[in-house]
């Protein structure tokens, strides 16, 4: 993916936020973060495509700037393996911006990362769109979702594959038969029939 949305995006925080030289230069270390070995899905590629869908969306925000920050750090420490990675993420982005942003705002971005662990139904506007754009993946073309899935299946390797395909049948499961799926009536309109279709063909076969 080419790197002009990520300095565009971070140009845009950095200018909002008025960041001083040494958050400039953060994007180097996101970026190096997100293309780490064991990331096959939770790479430059996905933060991109959020990034995309932001960019899509941008007017609809009350807040976009801080959408936008939660999105960077959503994934910023990602291990398949550990069962704390938004816990570890907000974590970090409270260390890099808590002396240099209003104790609001980090708390406000760091509970959003923390929502995208979950992704429990919330009435608030921004937050719905977060939790969308970072769920879009599934109403993905289906040649994209399929390699979604085996870009999954690839960061848990190490767990049997027996195992893996009954637990990932329960999760995709789980989306399918939320009614809706999305939680704002822009990612209905454009991804909810995708998502559902694609949901049905890989449970099929998770099944067989």
């Amino acid at each position: 993916m080419s790197t002009d949305i990520f300095i565009r995006s971070w140009s845009r925080l950095a200018n909002f936020f008025d960041f001083s030289e040494d958050k400039r230069k953060l994007i180097t270390q996101l970026l190096q973060a997100y293309e780490q070995p064991q990331r096959y899905y939770h790479t430059l590629q996905h933060l991109g495509e959020c990034l995309q869908w932001l960019e899509a969306v941008y007017q609809d925000l009350q807040n976009p700037s801080t959408v936008e920050l939660a999105l960077w750090f959503h994934d910023v420490i990602y291990e398949s393996t550990a069962k704390d990675n938004e816990e570890q993420s907000a974590d970090l982005f409270c260390t890099l911006f808590e002396n240099h942003l209003s104790p609001e705002l980090v708390q406000q971005v760091c509970y959003w990362i923390l929502c995208t662990k979950q992704h429990q139904s919330t009435t608030d506007h921004d937050l719905k769109i977060l939790l969308d754009i970072d769920l879009a993946i599934l109403g993905a073309s289906s040649a994209r979702f399929f390699e979604y899935e085996i870009q999954i299946q690839h960061e848990y390797s190490w767990v049997d594959f027996s195992i893996y395909r009954s637990k990932r049948a329960q999760i995709l499961n789980e989306f399918y038969q939320q009614t809706p799926l999305y939680q704002t009536h822009f990612f209905q309109d454009k991804l909810e029939q995708q998502a559902k279709q694609n949901l049905e063909n890989y449970l099929k076969i998770l099944r067989a």
